[in-house]
């Protein structure tokens, strides 16, 4: 499940260009991922939600992440994992990033107050009862909102081919900076249809994961909804891949190409 929000985090990174004034997404809006490795063995599946709430009296969206394992692989790679982010509703700025993950024993229980005014990341790990402050960089986003901020403002109308666009993000207890390249439109069959699509590809370290900086390649919607529809990754062992398998409650229509 990391890997997931962590490549959809990075689909909508831009630094520059930012455009789009209507929301992508609203209240109800909700996605399934099914995952599969080496292309044959069913791997898990992943959700994302959006819900309207109020924070400390705040206007705010709460989005819940899940993902578990599935099939053969979870009687020996048993995965349960929850991420959680609470973002202002205007700025799409987070406020609260909570992730409670289980990856075949390795378990994490975070919860992180962001201070935006004052740059701070408040982070209670509550595994080992220990609780930190880190300075962060202005308006930092967690690996969640950062989806949606970016939804609502890539410009995809000028996007131009080999361009590299940039993002700092909060993960963990650390800043993070990634580099994203945009290889073009393609049009990609889906469960749903053909859909026409704009293509990434963000670099990542090669090595214990990844087999190379260029393993990942990323399909998203050119439609005002932006939606994830594929990822690809080539791992150090095998490769995994996700698609989208269900939707609802998008806010704009999600466009089908009609063939002759």
């Amino acid at each position: 499940m990391k890997k997931i929000l962590l490549i959809l985090s990075l689909v909508f990174v831009a630094q520059t260009g930012f455009s789009q004034t209507e929301s992508a997404f609203e209240d109800g809006e909700w996605f399934k991922f099914r995952m599969s490795y080496s292309n044959w063995l069913k791997a898990g599946n992943a959700t994302l939600a959006v819900h309207d709430e109020v924070l400390n009296g705040k206007p705010v969206y709460h989005v819940v992440g899940k993902g578990w394992t599935t099939g053969m692989i979870k009687w020996f790679f048993k995965v349960k994992d929850r991420y959680e982010t609470y973002f202002d509703k205007e700025t799409i700025l987070p406020y609260k990033f909570i992730r409670n993950i289980d990856e075949g024993g390795h378990t994490k229980d975070l919860e992180i107050d962001f201070d935006q005014k004052n740059h701070k990341a408040h982070i209670n790990d509550k595994k080992h009862n220990k609780k930190i402050v880190v300075d962060t960089k202005p308006n930092i986003q967690d690996m969640v909102s950062t989806f949606y901020y970016l939804r609502n403002h890539l410009d995809t109308e000028n996007l131009k081919v080999g361009s590299e666009v940039k993002i700092d993000m909060f993960f963990d207890e650390e800043n993070y900076g990634f580099k994203l390249q945009y290889l073009g439109e393609e049009t990609i069959e889906t469960d749903f249809g053909d859909v026409e699509a704009l293509k990434f590809r963000p670099y990542v370290m090669a090595g214990r994961v990844f087999k190379e900086e260029e393993s990942l390649t990323l399909w998203v919607s050119k439609d005002k909804n932006k939606l994830p529809l594929r990822i690809k990754a080539d791992l150090a062992v095998g490769s995994l891949r996700a698609d989208l398998d269900a939707f609802r409650g998008l806010k704009h229509p999600f466009n089908v190409v009609v063939k002759n």
